[in-house]
């Protein structure tokens, strides 16, 4: 899913919350971001069309928060906790992420099935 910025995105979401795991000091997530409007699109591998500059999950740890709560690799983050990440850099969402006062994490994210599911739904059920 790409956009142009500045204009109204559409987009098939899916909410999850996830609870975050103690660990001493840490907060633990399970699973790891790349993009941002700092980096270099044409690297990310969930883009397609490599102009996308969105917040990509590229790995989650197997039976860590993420795993358990549903995310999945190649999800695209649209918020956390209500906060926009549709024009962040990669640090900037690392830090809205990883907020030490913070136990729960609610995401929205956009999947490819998702998107495909709808469009499928809606070719196969004619308007009347």
């Amino acid at each position: 899913m790409s956009f142009v910025p500045g204009q109204p995105v559409t987009a098939v979401v899916q909410r999850i919350e996830i609870q975050k795991l103690r660990q001493g000091e840490n907060l633990i997530l399970g699973f790891s971001i790349g993009g941002g409007i700092d980096q270099d699109p044409g690297q990310n591998p969930f883009s397609e069309d490599k102009s996308d500059k969105g917040i990509y999950v590229t790995r989650i740890t197997p039976g860590g928060p993420a795993e358990v709560a549903g995310l999945k690799i190649g999800d695209k983050i649209m918020q956390v906790n209500g906060w926009d990440m549709t024009m962040v850099t990669h640090d900037q969402a690392r830090k809205k992420l990883t907020k030490k006062k913070e136990d729960v994490v609610r995401l929205l994210i956009t999947r490819r099935s998702l998107e495909e599911a709808v469009k499928h739904s809606k070719g196969s059920h004619p308007r009347q």
